[in-house]
C-alpha cells in the first residue's frame, strides 16, 4: 500500500521561508511523478509544483514560479518543496501526491495517491 506523509508546515510571517517534506513508502519511488497541491479555505485545490522520476524535470504554477523549488531525493524516498518569500495568499493545506507516469501532470484528478496534508499559514 502506498503511503505519503507530509511535514514541515507551520505559521510564518510574510517574506519568510518554509521547507515541506513528503516521505513515501510502500512502492518503487523512482517510478512515480510527485506533485504538490494546495487548498485554501473555501477554495478549490490547485496545483503548485511537480517533479519527474529522476528529478531533472520540474514544473511550477505561475503563482509560485521563482519563489518555490521542488526537488527529490530518491535514495530517501523524499520530495522537498522549498518555499521562499511567502505571501498571505500562500496560506493553505499543502498535499503531496504520486502518479506512476513518465510525464509531469498538473491535474489533480490524474494522481493516484495522496497524503493527508500539512497546514501552512502566512500571517503577520
Amino acid at each position: 500500500q502506498v503511503q505519503l506523509v507530509e511535514s514541515g508546515g507551520g505559521l510564518v510571517q510574510p517574506g519568510a521561508s518554509l521547507t515541506l517534506s513528503c516521505v513515501a513508502s510502500g512502492y518503487s519511488f523512482r517510478s512515480y511523478v510527485v506533485g504538490w497541491f494546495r487548498q485554501g479555505r473555501g477554495k478549490e485545490r490547485e496545483f503548485v509544483a511537480a517533479v519527474g522520476r529522476s528529478g531533472s524535470l520540474k514544473t511550477y504554477a505561475d503563482s509560485v514560479k521563482g519563489r518555490f523549488t521542488i526537488s527529490r531525493e530518491n535514495n530517501k524516498n523524499t520530495v522537498i518543496l522549498r518555499m521562499n518569500t511567502l505571501k498571505a495568499e500562500d496560506t493553505a493545506v499543502y498535499y503531496c501526491a504520486a502518479l506512476e507516469s513518465v510525464r509531469l501532470e498538473e491535474h489533480d484528478d490524474e494522481y493516484e495517491y495522496w497524503g493527508r496534508g500539512t497546514q501552512v499559514t502566512v500571517s503577520s
